[in-house]
C-alpha cells in the first residue's frame, strides 16, 4: 500500500476516520473520568499514553503531510482536507487536553520520547524547506519515495549529531 492508496482509502470511507479521531478524545474522557485519583498509576498511566501516541503519530504525519502539500508542491490553503489535515491535529489537541486534565503528561510513559520527536521531524522539515526556499535542491522534481528517504537520512543524521554533541 502506497501514501496515495492510504489517502485515498481515507477519503473513500471517511466515516472511519471520523470515528477514530472521534473515538480517542472519548476513550481519553472516559478514562480520566473511571480513574479520578490514579492516573499516574499503571494501568492507567499506560492507557494514558497509549491513547497520547494513538491521536499524536496520526497528526504528527498530517502536520508533515500538510507541510509538504503547503511548501513544496505549493497548494492552496484553499485545498486543505478538513478530514485528514485538520481532525487529526484537533483530535490531539483535544485529547491532550483531557489526559493533562487527569495527570502531569511528563509522568506518562514514553511521552519524552514522542516530544523529542515532534522537535526532529520539525527541524528535519525547516532544513528541506530552507533547502528548497534557497533552490539547492527541486524537491518539487524528485519522487515522493526518494523525498521520504532524504527525509528519514536527514532525521537520523540530526539524531546521531544531537547524540554526539550529548543533547
Amino acid at each position: 500500500m502506497t501514501l496515495a492508496d492510504l489517502l485515498h482509502y481515507a477519503n473513500s470511507y471517511p466515516a472511519h476516520v471520523l470515528f477514530y479521531f472521534l473515538l480517542i478524545p472519548f476513550a481519553a474522557l472516559l478514562a480520566s473520568w473511571m480513574e479520578r485519583e490514579e492516573g499516574h498509576l499503571p494501568p492507567w498511566n499506560y492507557l494514558f499514553s497509549t491513547l497520547v501516541y494513538l491521536v499524536a503519530v496520526p497528526a504528527i504525519l498530517s502536520v508533515a503531510y500538510t507541510a509538504y502539500r503547503w511548501f513544496f508542491d505549493r497548494e492552496t490553503i484553499l485545498n486543505t482536507n478538513l478530514l485528514l489535515q485538520i481532525l487529526p491535529i484537533a483530535s490531539m489537541l483535544l485529547t491532550f487536553f483531557i489526559v493533562k486534565r487527569s495527570v502531569k503528561i511528563d509522568t506518562l510513559p514514553g511521552f519524552g520520547r514522542l516530544s523529542g520527536m515532534v522537535m526532529m521531524i520539525v527541524a528535519t522539515m525547516l532544513i528541506l524547506y530552507g533547502l528548497d526556499r534557497f533552490r539547492l535542491i527541486g524537491f518539487t522534481a524528485i519522487p515522493f519515495h526518494y523525498l521520504l528517504l532524504v527525509f528519514f537520512g536527514l532525521l537520523f543524521a540530526i539524531r546521531f549529531g544531537w547524540r554526539r554533541i550529548g543533547g
